[in-house]
């Protein structure tokens, strides 16, 4: 298959696409899940390799570009050397700390491309799920067309990620950290991702509604020993408690939050993030850009199923 090319401890593999979309995955952004690098491997090898001097990524053809991403903290089996990669961005080329100049690296590489999913794994419980900052057609044909249920709007939060400051970028955890579970399920996505921009043509690809849920607020950690009383996505009652530890007491007041990322030992100094349900997203071709409110697309289901006499 040929030798990805390294670029001082990344590598980027070029592989061969069925149609003209350049599409990119990446993995490996924290070294403490190698998940991604294995999905990215694993993927590469099962690709064409462009024919010499096809692997030029100047839009003239279609690609597929696999890259490993922080392959020094991998290496370490930690999620960072010097500073969070996907709380890095856009970096700075001059920076001490690694990954804050492994940031520009990794956004040239990606530069120009029509659509970019960047796969993660953590500890929180399933299911999987996607996350986006900006909602483009790329974006909303990425999410649709990915084996999920939900997928988080993060607009609203950082603006230090991966898919906050590449265009067209999707990020998807893929499952819990270190099973193998979130390697088969991240691999199936990745091949439904590829299909649902013509870069893979082995099957059609599949399309559905994707709920949406709007990221609102960081839920802190104090210390000692960490509670977590919910699931992702399931919801949460007002006057219950989501999570707790020696200092806080997270008792939640207002109706409809569910949680997001929730884990009791995934992250020192947070319990995951409040989340809002917000609506759907539809497939291209099915609705305007846009998030669709859950009553307004219930409303439309009850109408129809009035028309066709299924009505109470």
């Amino acid at each position: 298959m040929g030798w990805p090319r390294r670029t001082n401890d990344m590598q980027t593999i070029d592989r061969e696409s069925a149609g003209s979309a350049r599409v990119a995955i990446v993995g490996g952004i924290h070294g403490d899940e190698p998940a991604g690098e294995r999905i990215v491997r694993r993927i590469a090898d099962e690709l064409p390799a462009l024919d010499e001097g096809e692997e030029r990524g100047d839009g003239v053809k279609g690609i597929v570009r696999l890259i490993v991403a922080n392959e020094r903290a991998l290496a370490a089996e930690t999620r960072y050397t010097d500073a969070d990669l996907n709380r890095a961005f856009p970096g700075d080329a001059d920076s001490d700390e690694y990954e804050r100049a492994l940031a520009p690296r990794l956004t040239a590489a990606l530069e120009g491309f029509d659509a970019v999913l960047a796969l993660h794994t953590s500890h929180s419980a399933p299911p999987p799920f996607a996350i986006f900052s900006d909602l483009t057609e790329s974006v909303r044909r990425t999410v649709t067309g990915l084996p999920l249920e939900h997928v988080v709007d993060a607009s609203g939060l950082r603006s230090t990620t991966l898919d906050s400051t590449v265009p067209h970028t999707v990020s998807i955890e893929v499952g819990r950290q270190g099973s193998e579970a979130a390697v088969e399920y991240g691999h199936e996505a990745c091949l439904a991702f590829l299909r649902v921009h013509g870069a893979l043509a082995d099957e059609p690809p599949a399309f559905s509604e994707t709920t949406v849920v709007e990221g609102r607020e960081e839920v802190p950690k104090g210390g000692g020993e960490p509670h977590v009383h919910y699931a992702n996505f399931e919801a949460i009652p007002a006057g219950a408690v989501f999570a707790e530890d020696d200092v806080h007491t997270h008792r939640v007041e207002e109706p409809g939050l569910v949680p997001v990322l929730a884990s009791e030992r995934g992250y020192d100094d947070i319990f995951g993030m409040y989340g809002r349900v917000t609506g759907v997203l539809k497939p291209s071709g099915e609705g305007e850009l846009r998030v669709y409110p859950r009553d307004e697309t219930d409303g439309r289901r009850d109408s129809a199923a009035n028309e066709a006499g299924g009505g109470n």
